[in-house]
């Protein structure tokens, strides 16, 4: 993490916050070492929707993780194997500290991981019981595609290039816009040995 976080740059898009390059390569490294461990116990999943397998690979750590299933999609307190989800890392809770501006801690820790081809539609996080508190994204590996979009769909949107190390507040009036991944590039980092790109979403549930 960068020495002082109050004074990393900070973008606003759409009023997204960005936080270019919050995480240096030493703590990309050290919070993959321990997604390693939370990843050991709660192992990646593929998702399906009623349209079919999402291109995403999920786990989670924290109270809840998100599931989606032939019922739905939901959060669970449990991983799908029926063990309880990883606690939440210290090393991430530090980020949501750092910039969150919330005194509720995130009660999940969404895990993605994006292979080659991945990529996540439009869509706005309304499943939480407290729109006060702000989703916190923190990107890993390969560059991915970004796209901010508004609290209803459609109207101009705005996309932009995220790296390894960076860090988007979504909260205000941006807690409840469609935002998405249009692509990775992939191959783009050397952070993770396989290449991916990893995402972790942090969020207040209850």
């Amino acid at each position: 993490m960068v020495d002082n976080p109050l004074m990393t740059t900070r973008l606003t898009r759409q009023g997204f916050d960005i936080y270019p390059g919050f995480l240096d390569r030493p703590a990309q490294e050290a919070l993959v070492d321990r997604l390693r461990s939370v990843l050991a116990v709660a192992p990646l999943v593929t998702p399906v929707t009623r349209r079919g397998p999402m291109s995403v690979r999920m786990s989670a750590a924290g109270r809840f993780g998100w599931i989606s299933d032939a019922r739905g999609y939901r959060y669970e307190e449990r991983h799908p194997s029926g063990v309880a989800w990883p606690p939440i890392p210290d090393e991430v809770l530090a980020i949501w500290r750092a910039v969150s501006g919330c005194a509720r801690l995130p009660e999940c820790c969404l895990i993605n991981w994006y292979g080659e081809g991945a990529r996540m539609g439009l869509h706005r996080d309304e499943d939480e019981g407290d729109f006060s508190c702000p989703v916190v994204s923190v990107s890993l590996g390969d560059e991915g595609l970004f796209r901010m979009g508004n609290p209803e769909r459609g109207g101009r949107t705005e996309s932009v290039w995220l790296k390894s190390g960076d860090v988007v507040v979504m909260g205000g009036a941006a807690r409840l816009a469609y935002h998405g991944v249009d692509r990775i590039r992939y191959g783009s980092s050397t952070l993770l040995p396989n290449g991916g790109r990893i995402n972790l979403t942090l969020r207040v549930v209850t």
